[in-house]
C-alpha cells in the first residue's frame, strides 16, 4: 500500500501505547510499525527515530518567534510573553492533562529524552530572545526576557499537571506569573 490514511498518527499511538505497556527503552521502531501496521520504512518518513515520536512536531519555538514578531510596538515585553503563553496553553494543552502528563512522566523517566527537553528549552529560549532582539530589545534584556519565558512555561505546566485535571493552564500561568512577580517585586529587592 502507498498511502495509509493518518499514518502518522497511527504511529503515535502505537508508540505511546508501546512506551506505558514495557518502557521506552524496551520498545523498538519495529514494534511500533507492527503495532501500527505500517513499515519501517513510513515510520523513518515521519520521525529520524523513536524519541522523535515524543518531541516532532513540536512547533513552539516557531510559534513564540511569531507571536512575538506579530506583537504590536509598544507594548510591554512580559505583556507579549504572558499573551503568548496563553495562546499556547489554550491552543496546545487544554483539553490534553492526562495525556501530556504521561509524555512528561515519560521524558523525566528516560535521561535521552531529558536531555532532548533541555534541548527544546534551549531552543525556545533562543527563538524568544533573537525575537526580542529583531523588536529592538538590547541583547542583555532579551535575555533576561527570554530565560523568565521559558521558566514561567515550565513551572505553570508543571503546576498544571500535578493539579486539578479541570483548572485550565491558562489560569496556571496567571498564577505562576503573581508568585514570580511576588518573589522578584521591588519589595524583595532589598533582601
Amino acid at each position: 500500500m502507498r498511502w495509509s490514511p493518518d499514518a502518522r498518527g497511527r504511529l503515535e499511538r502505537a508508540a505511546f501505547e508501546l512506551f506505558a505497556e514495557q518502557g521506552y527503552s524496551a520498545t523498538t521502531v519495529p514494534q511500533i510499525t507492527a503495532r501500527a501496521g505500517l513499515t519501517t520504512r513510513t515510520f523513518f518518513r515521519y520521525f529520524a527515530d523513536k524519541r522523535e515520536v515524543i518531541f516532532a512536531g513540536d512547533e513552539i519555538p516557531d510559534l513564540a518567534r511569531a507571536a512575538i514578531e506579530a506583537a504590536p510596538a509598544g507594548i510591554d515585553p512580559l505583556d507579549i510573553v504572558v499573551h503568548g503563553l496563553r495562546q499556547v496553553a489554550d491552543g496546545r494543552f487544554e483539553g490534553h492533562h492526562d495525556q501530556v502528563g504521561a509524555v512528561r512522566r515519560l521524558v523525566l523517566s528516560e535521561p535521552s529524552l531529558r536531555e532532548r527537553d533541555a534541548r527544546k528549552r534551549a531552543d525556545l529560549t533562543d527563538a524568544v530572545r533573537a525575537a526580542f532582539v529583531a523588536r529592538g530589545l538590547d541583547r542583555p534584556e532579551s535575555a533576561v526576557i527570554a530565560e523568565t519565558t521559558v521558566m514561567l512555561f515550565h513551572l505553570a505546566l508543571e503546576a498544571w499537571l500535578t493539579g486539578p485535571a479541570e483548572r485550565r493552564m491558562a489560569d496556571v500561568v496567571d498564577e505562576q506569573l503573581r508568585m514570580l512577580r511576588a518573589v522578584l517585586g521591588p519589595d524583595r529587592a532589598g533582601s
